[in-house]
């Protein structure tokens, strides 16, 4: 079934990648960094918009599905945990409702850190639900009056779970519009797949250029005899840690190192990266090391937003919705 799609706050693509590869296609694309767009750019062969906040709602073509990785900084729980104080990225959420409330479009996926469930003691997450929601996780909200009406399904999914060998957990809300049906839908989140996915099947060797000094290993990386850093090699077999935006500062408590290159440790290598977050080895990376570092810590793994977009279509075709129809309906009752 094909459909088009918006992605904002699309970084180097992720949820691009895998919408397109079950049938959809980008009609808009939004993204600030300067050196995200290049990436982006480079793999789609255009660039997105900026800034969102300056970007005119009625502006954006029809859409029938919106994908949005908010920023998590503002509900991370490694920041400052501000959420909707922070002075710009925590009222981002309301400029992706501010579109909501334009497009209308069947569907949204939205993305964000775990840490979102208990930010400010779960009142961060319930404002987000009560502004989208008529009903959530099947349940009709009866006091709630949203700026949008949606059923919304959220969860928390791990990438581990979906043939990523990287332990990455994310929240991800779902939203289907009353306007497709005013019964809850029958979304559901897709379950772990049993084949798991392990790190030494991606693990290169000899690499060159990527390695750890000397130095920074016995000051700092195994100044303590405490089982950290994680190391590995083509013989680990386990899902890595979350590879973080900030992974090419070498911590030692929250990275992971491979036992390899002209030191013997050194930081994961490019296609290591593209294989833990599930993006084909073929993406193009026209950006130094550390942006390479900070871009792909700050994407989605591929693999889970592609199961959810296949069960969320899989919804929307069980309900009898004719995506090209729904859309001229639209244009002909001038909404």
């Amino acid at each position: 079934m094909s459909f088009v799609f918006a992605d904002l706050f699309a970084g180097i693509g992720g949820f691009r990648i895998a919408l397109e590869s079950i049938g959809g296609e980008c009609v808009f694309s939004s993204e600030w960094d300067k050196y995200a767009q290049m990436t982006y750019r480079a793999n789609f062969g255009d660039i997105p918009y900026g800034d969102i906040t300056k970007i005119e709602p009625s502006s954006i073509p029809d859409i029938d599905i919106l994908t949005a990785g908010f920023p998590c900084q503002p509900f991370s729980s490694i920041g400052k945990r501000e959420g909707f104080e922070h002075p710009t990225q925590g009222t981002l959420f309301y400029d992706v409702v501010k579109i909501l409330k334009e497009k209308n479009p069947k569907a949204f996926i939205l993305e964000n850190v775990e840490g979102l469930i208990t930010h400010d003691g779960g009142k961060t997450l319930r404002i987000i639900l009560d502004t989208l929601s008529i009903s959530i996780n099947g349940q009709y909200l009866f006091f709630s009056q949203p700026d949008v009406r949606y059923h919304v399904f959220w969860s928390v999914l791990d990438a581990k779970d979906y043939g990523v060998p990287q332990v990455r957990k994310r929240i991800f809300i779902v939203g289907i519009s009353e306007d497709i049906s005013r019964d809850v839908p029958n979304f559901m989140f897709p379950p772990p797949i049993k084949h798991k996915e392990y790190i030494g099947s991606y693990v290169e060797e000899n690499i060159i250029g990527y390695s750890i000094s000397k130095h920074l290993q016995d000051s700092y990386l195994f100044k303590l005899d405490d089982g950290k850093p994680e190391l590995i090699d083509r013989n680990s077999k386990i899902q890595v840690k979350t590879l973080c935006s900030t992974y090419h500062k070498i911590q030692r408590l929250t990275g992971t190192f491979v036992k390899d290159g002209e030191t013997g440790i050194r930081l994961l290598s490019e296609n290591e990266c593209k294989s833990i977050m599930g993006y084909p080895l073929s993406f193009v990376i026209p950006v130094s090391r550390t942006q390479m570092y900070r871009q792909f810590g700050n994407s989605v793994a591929v693999p889970v937003v592609r199961q959810v977009a296949i069960n969320l279509i899989t919804s929307l075709r069980n309900h009898k919705v004719v995506l090209d129809d729904f859309l001229d309906k639209r244009r002909l009752i001038g909404a």
